[in-house]
């Protein structure tokens, strides 16, 4: 790939199937604040068709048709949704710590699932996974898992520009929080373990793995730490770096320096290849890829954002899948290997930054 043709850039948008009957039947089973803030905005203006939804929130129930007229009922029990043969898809939002019960559940009802990240972050549940996989294969449904941020603009059109090789072999991801933290004392995420490694760098690590196939990461090195100026009602540290390694050399390193001031605040990143480098940045209005490539620099177009475009992407990629009967790309085998790569820097950081070894094996 010599030289850019802006007009056949690939195109980074959510691609959804264009039968409307094959954009709906969806319920979305855990119905909190992310659903309610990404999910079903994203839904709307996408035309997917919301069967229904569930909550275990009185107070969200009495208002969440009200909110989405796009919402078709609000179901008085999880075994309601289940059992409605209007339900195509189960959209499972429910906490980590018993989504995996929930997906087992929607295949044995015989639903597609797409379900919340992180898939998990139990390594037995993961072990046992492929058996549930190949128990959804007998079902003759889709898993898929809502890695959102594969869809963010940026991200996405770097995924299908490296799939042309644009910039040759990668050889190198690096990733920098340049942004304020959402606010997390008080939250639920401020009592999760090791919380910006296991939840928020979910998303990084996720399309930074994607982005280095087909090398493999086979470690993973990750510190957190306290930093000044943060407060001692926070549970978890503010400050977060995470370096992973491949068996071809590449590597790649994710920092967040903790509630970061800026006064354009960005998340950039840059993907570094034999023949050439891309350069971007997401989230907070900073959305931008430029292709350096040959001695010349191109600022390439994007269309939408990550909140909420790229909840219609995940969405949209297993509808296409069901509709073309084959593998989606967040496929829930494909990014339990991501899911591989945060547990091990989990276990990094509780070893103060020793290595590990990706897939277990303990450090290396």
């Amino acid at each position: 790939m010599s030289a850019v043709d802006l007009a056949a850039l690939p195109d980074e948008r959510p691609q959804l199937p264009e039968d409307p009957a094959l954009r709906g039947g969806v319920a979305i089973l855990g119905a909190g604040t992310i659903a309610q803030s990404a999910h079903l905005p994203a839904y709307r203006q996408y035309g997917v068709g919301v069967v229904g939804v569930w909550t275990r929130s009185p107070q969200n129930a009495a208002t969440i048709t009200d909110r989405f007229d796009t919402v078709g009922r609000v179901y008085a029990s999880a075994d309601e949704l289940l059992d409605d043969p209007a339900v195509r898809i189960v959209d499972i939002a429910t906490p980590t710590a018993v989504r995996m019960g929930w997906i087992e559940r929607a295949i044995e009802a015989g639903k597609h699932v797409l379900a919340q990240k992180p898939l998990t972050t139990d390594p037995a549940e993961l072990d046992a996974l492929p058996a549930l996989l190949a128990k959804a294969r007998e079902r003759g449904v889709r898993i898929a898992v809502n890695q959102n941020g594969r869809w963010a603009p940026a991200w996405r059109l770097a995924t299908l520009l490296l799939r042309q090789q644009a910039i040759g072999e990668v050889i190198g991801v690096t990733h920098l929080h340049d942004k304020p933290l959402p606010p997390l004392v008080g939250t639920p995420f401020d009592d999760l373990d090791h919380m910006l490694v296991t939840d928020y760098l979910m998303h990084w690590i996720d399309i930074t793995r994607t982005w280095l196939d087909p090398a493999e990461v086979v470690s993973a090195r990750a510190t957190d730490s306290r930093v000044p100026g943060q407060p001692a009602a926070s549970h978890n540290p503010w400050s977060a770096t995470i370096a992973l390694g491949c068996d071809t050399g590449a590597t790649a390193g994710l920092r967040i320096v903790g509630d970061a001031r800026a006064t354009h605040p960005s998340c950039p990143f840059w993907i570094h290849g034999t023949e050439g480098t891309l350069r971007g940045s997401v989230l907070v209005g900073s959305d931008r890829l430029s292709l350096d490539r040959d001695g010349e620099v191109h600022e390439l177009p994007l269309r939408g954002q990550w909140f909420v475009d790229g909840f219609a992407g995940t969405m949209g990629e297993l509808m296409c899948a069901i509709a073309e009967d084959r593998e989606p790309e967040n496929s829930a085998a494909h990014a339990a290997t991501s899911v591989r790569i945060m547990l091990a820097a989990r276990d990094s950081a509780d070893l103060d930054g020793a290595p590990v070894a990706v897939g277990g094996g303990g450090p290396r």
